[in-house]
């Protein structure tokens, strides 16, 4: 079936021109003990270097994170700085959406002609977030105003729930058994061991090695250090948080960067690696759904993008979704009719961790190499956010 709408007619991707780090998890690498844009910065520069994309192509950078970091404040400008090439740029934050939607800010400025060629460049390090003092009276409880990342993920001040708990509820509303929920957790680890023995991985992510103030090597970040080897029988031994969610099927904070470029056709012809490619961004939509039930809103958003296109999920080749829990994609499954063992054959955040903002960068990246592979196609990505929101984009290679 052809496709009804592209709301991106002019956006491309060049192939090859993107690079994540590999994701540790939270507090078990050097990445904890230093400026995480600072880091971002100068890891984008080797990424640049190694895909032989000169840093001065760029006219613009847009950079995406959720936790605070020091300088903040001065975001892309100063991230630019660390890269190595005086350009202007902005900060874009949508919690775990920031990935994805900071590809569709650059999209957004290529369309308008604003600008040939957007940096895109996302972190952030969960590890010793920080704790901020807000003199706010007006807050839950007034005598509480320290708060971290932590507080956040812990309580929804729309609802009063954590996070956490609208997983549970999502599983109780769909009537979902714990053992499919399982079944698709162990699948999910299966996939990353297998594309990790494939050597596809090493085509998108790129070990760094971590300085200290001073120049000295701190270490190399060369593995996702969170993912372990479950089996089934582990999994179903373990205890119920809340209803079909325990530790083995949701995902653990890491830290990391990930990064890529959108520009115009013909500028992609000249610096991708791989000219004969064209990677076009389609469309993407967000929706929002009741309180509490996160986990069912990135099948929802994909129902309203395809509806956008006229599309069908027959006419998708490659799925790619951002997971933190198991029951994302049971019930997507479910929602659109999709068979779940289709899905992140090369991986996903369930599995190797959530960094926040780059996590949906990274999904992306994967899922581009994989529909390469693949000879083209529709490539659809998905994920969930904070505030009970979904996002979706189409991507189609060819």
């Amino acid at each position: 079936m052809g496709i009804q709408k592209i709301m991106f007619p002019r956006a491309r991707i060049p192939y090859g021109t993107w690079g994540s780090s590999y994701f540790p998890a939270w507090q078990t690498s050097p990445l904890a003990q230093v400026n995480i844009g600072q880091f971002a910065g100068e890891a984008m520069n080797k990424v640049l270097g190694m895909r032989k994309v000169p840093k001065s192509e760029l006219d613009y950078l847009i950079t995406g994170s959720t936790i605070p970091w020091h300088w903040k404040f001065w975001n892309s400008p100063m991230l630019a700085s660390c890269l190595g090439h005086r350009v202007a740029g902005c900060h874009v934050e949508q919690a775990c959406a920031t990935g994805l939607k900071a590809v569709v800010v650059a999209g957004a400025e290529v369309e308008s002609g604003s600008k040939d060629v957007v940096g895109v460049l996302t972190f952030d390090r969960t590890s010793d977030s920080p704790v901020g003092v807000f003199p706010e009276r007006r807050s839950y409880r007034r005598t509480e105003v320290l708060s971290d990342v932590w507080d956040n993920f812990g309580f929804d001040p729309a609802t009063g729930k954590a996070m956490i708990a609208c997983a549970g509820n999502v599983a109780r509303k769909y009537k979902l058994e714990r053992r499919e929920v399982d079944e698709l957790s162990l699948h999910c680890h299966e996939q990353y061991f297998k594309t990790q023995a494939s050597g596809f991985l090493k085509k998108v992510l790129v070990p760094f090695e971590v300085l200290d103030a001073q120049g000295r090597a701190m270490g190399v970040i060369d593995s996702d250090t969170g993912v372990a080897r479950p089996t089934l029988s582990a999994l179903r031994a373990m205890r119920e948080i809340d209803t079909c969610v325990t530790g083995g099927t949701q995902t653990h904070p890491s830290d990391g960067i990930a990064c890529l470029l959108v520009t115009t056709r013909e500028k992609a012809r000249e610096i991708s690696r791989r000219p004969e490619i064209d990677i076009q961004f389609v469309a993407e939509t967000e929706v929002r759904t009741f309180p509490s039930l996160m986990p069912e809103a990135p099948a929802l958003a994909v129902k309203e993008l395809l509806r956008k296109t006229g599309l069908a999920m027959k006419d998708i080749s490659v799925v790619k979704s951002h997971n933190p829990f198991a029951i994302n994609d049971v019930v997507f499954a479910k929602e659109l009719g999709y068979d779940w063992h289709d899905m992140n054959r090369t991986g996903c955040s369930l599995v190797w961790g959530h960094p926040q903002a780059p996590t949906l960068t990274r999904l992306l990246i994967e899922g581009l190499e994989e529909s390469t592979d693949l000879g083209g196609g529709y490539m659809l990505l998905m994920g969930c956010a904070a505030g009970d929101v979904g996002i979706a984009a189409l991507f189609r290679v060819c």
